[in-house]
């Protein structure tokens, strides 16, 4: 997912989220490369003026002679880690607890992780609720503003892509308006978009990435070119994201946006922050 990106600035929210297509690159930004195949530590070093010792040492390799297509290799230092702003808080709702929940899905349905209901709620074992539970759900958004009538004409115009996006969420058990919300800060649910770094259709897969979640996640290869494949393999991984991060959102965003290994070893950057506060907005947005 390292690749030129839709970045939607929380000011003058409303006119840029009627034309999500407004991108900035931020590949130069980004502090990783994907192995092609033929390509050595040699030719990636010239390519990206640095030394092949820095290669070896960023990427704790222990044979420099043996690299791999489709391999994540950091060319650059990481950008510092940091937190990401806390979102603006409404009052706890309350949820009900209906048969058959569990705090898993409770916790993705609102953008929470399981810790915050625990500790809301003070339950003293996790994984036993029961139906008709009371819990009360922290740190709620605020309300999300509306969504502009432009953009909800191009919404309108795309609900065949809408349909599919739901329909892979509710297959992986992932929060519709995630799922949505991704989707429209990725492309604007346009399966023809392909960035500059070559990421491909509604969800922005790159090849590798695809890849890796057909042969991990799905059993079968997926065909990014394809509408169908390419939401399942994009809302595939955001379900493995939300099961990594405990149903983390930012963590989650992070992830999809610079790599689950950067978000794993160096936290968030500061260059996924507008990335993650735009999404978090759109998914608001979609849950209205």
């Amino acid at each position: 997912m390292h690749r030129s990106r839709i970045l939607i600035s929380l000011v003058g929210l409303a006119a840029l989220l009627a034309a999500p297509i407004l991108a900035t690159a931020v590949l130069a930004a980004d502090p990783t490369i994907v192995v092609k195949a033929g390509d050595t530590l040699t030719s990636l070093a010239k390519r990206h003026g640095v030394e092949i010792a820095t290669l070896v040492q960023l990427n704790d390799l222990t044979d420099p002679n043996r690299i791999y297509a489709g391999q994540r290799l950091r060319v650059s230092a990481a950008p510092p880690a940091v937190a990401p702003s806390a979102p603006v808080t409404a009052a706890p709702r309350t949820h009900v607890v209906a048969s058959g929940e569990h705090l898993t899905g409770i916790a993705r349905r609102y953008g929470v992780t399981i810790a915050a209901i625990v500790d809301a709620n003070r339950l003293t074992d996790p994984s036993r609720i029961f139906a008709g539970q009371r819990l009360a759900i922290p740190g709620g958004p605020a309300a999300a503003p509306a969504m502009p009538p432009e953009m909800a004409a191009l919404v309108a115009q795309r609900d065949a892509i809408r349909s599919v996006i739901e329909e892979e969420a509710a297959r992986f058990d992932v929060p519709p308006p995630l799922a949505l919300a991704v989707a429209w800060q990725e492309s604007g649910w346009r399966q023809g978009v392909v960035s500059h770094a070559g990421a491909v259709g509604v969800m922005q897969l790159m090849p590798a990435t695809a890849t890796w979640v057909g042969d991990a996640m799905l059993g079968t290869p997926v065909t990014i070119d394809d509408t169908r494949h390419n939401v399942r393999a994009g809302v595939r991984l955001l379900a493995h994201y939300l099961d990594r991060y405990d149903g983390d959102r930012n963590r989650v965003l992070a992830a999809y946006y610079q790599g689950q290994w950067a978000t794993d070893h160096h936290g968030i950057y500061a260059v996924s922050r507008p990335y993650i506060a735009s999404v978090r907005v759109l998914e608001a947005m979609f849950a209205r």
